[in-house]
């Protein structure tokens, strides 16, 4: 079932205006949540206290302000706040048309989906289609409750993502940490790409992949509400050595733990003489882990 429309906008490119609804894309509501209680089993209740006289106020007794020097704020009425929402629009500019692959994916903020509203099907469709064939997104700019928001507009066969995005100086450099550069040898290069090889695949499938610790935890509660007692998982235990591991032995015992290489592409891959030299023989295949039981029905705690 869909979710809720949370917005109503209008996407706007040239003269064009498409009426649609927003819809959020991500569901943050499965996570395992847990509540503070007292120690008599009632639930803890949050409340704010004065830090000048330590009472406790009422939320409605509160009210808003920006810190523009240490300890010394402007403060907003409820009035003018509403009236800075209030300064948004619905509607979402589309400011340039780009390859989608030119967006960093460091810069993706919170995703949503739109579709089209009434009488808005036929150029929502048409927008996609343009997009697709010409392998480009767009990026638009949306002002909402106070502040501008930069988002990327991508197409899928499905629909259309609506991508905030972050600004630049909301994302920090690679370059700041000063990472050291080393020299990389041929021979380790072609080791590293035959490891690539062998766990390739042509695209990332979401549905492959399970939250194993939510499980772990989930099954903990399940334990926990049929009055047993929870079982620590034992702890690998790691032992520190200080022995420094030749990078090429590590590659070819990744190599040799790994699954069939495939046949080497022309471009800076390893012959198959190369990986014989390199690489021990006799190496098993790659054995794919089943997938995880389906978890059963557990009884969740109300809020």
């Amino acid at each position: 079932m869909p979710g809720r429309s949370i917005a109503s906008l209008s996407l706007s490119f040239g003269l064009v205006s498409i009426p649609v609804k927003l819809y959020s894309a991500t569901e943050s509501e499965t996570a395992v949540k847990f509540n503070y209680m007292c120690k008599d089993g009632s639930r803890a209740k949050q409340q704010y206290v004065s830090e000048r006289t330590g009472q406790v106020v009422e939320r409605a007794d509160l009210q808003k302000g920006y810190e523009f020097e240490k300890d010394r704020f402007v403060v907003f009425s409820s009035d003018e706040l509403k009236a800075l929402e209030e300064g948004g629009s619905h509607v979402v500019e589309i400011v340039a048309f780009i390859p989608e692959k030119t967006v960093d994916p460091l810069y993706y903020d919170k995703a949503y989906f739109v579709a089209p509203d009434k009488r808005g099907g036929k150029p929502y469709n048409l927008l996609r289609e343009a997009m697709l064939r010409s392998g480009r997104c767009a990026v638009a700019r949306w002002a909402s409750r106070g502040k501008t928001h930069m988002v990327q507009v991508r197409p899928t066969e499905d629909g259309l993502v609506f991508q905030q995005l972050l600004f630049a100086d909301e994302v920090r450099s690679l370059k700041d940490l000063h990472i050291e550069q080393a020299e990389i040898s041929e021979p380790e290069l072609k080791l590293a790409l035959q490891l690539i090889d062998q766990i390739a695949e042509e695209n990332y499938d979401p549905t492959q992949y399970e939250d194993e610790e939510k499980k772990r935890v989930l099954k903990a509660i399940d334990e926990k509400i049929a009055g047993r007692q929870i079982v620590t998982p034992e702890q690998v235990e790691v032992s520190a050595t200080g022995q420094v591991i030749d990078l090429m032995d590590a590659l070819r015992a990744s190599l040799a733990k790994g699954g069939k290489v495939r046949p080497p592409a022309t471009r800076a891959r390893a012959s198959a003489g190369d990986v014989e030299a390199l690489a021990p023989k006799g190496r098993k295949g790659v054995k794919r882990a089943e997938k995880a039981e389906e978890p059963s029905a557990r009884v969740r705690a109300r809020k």
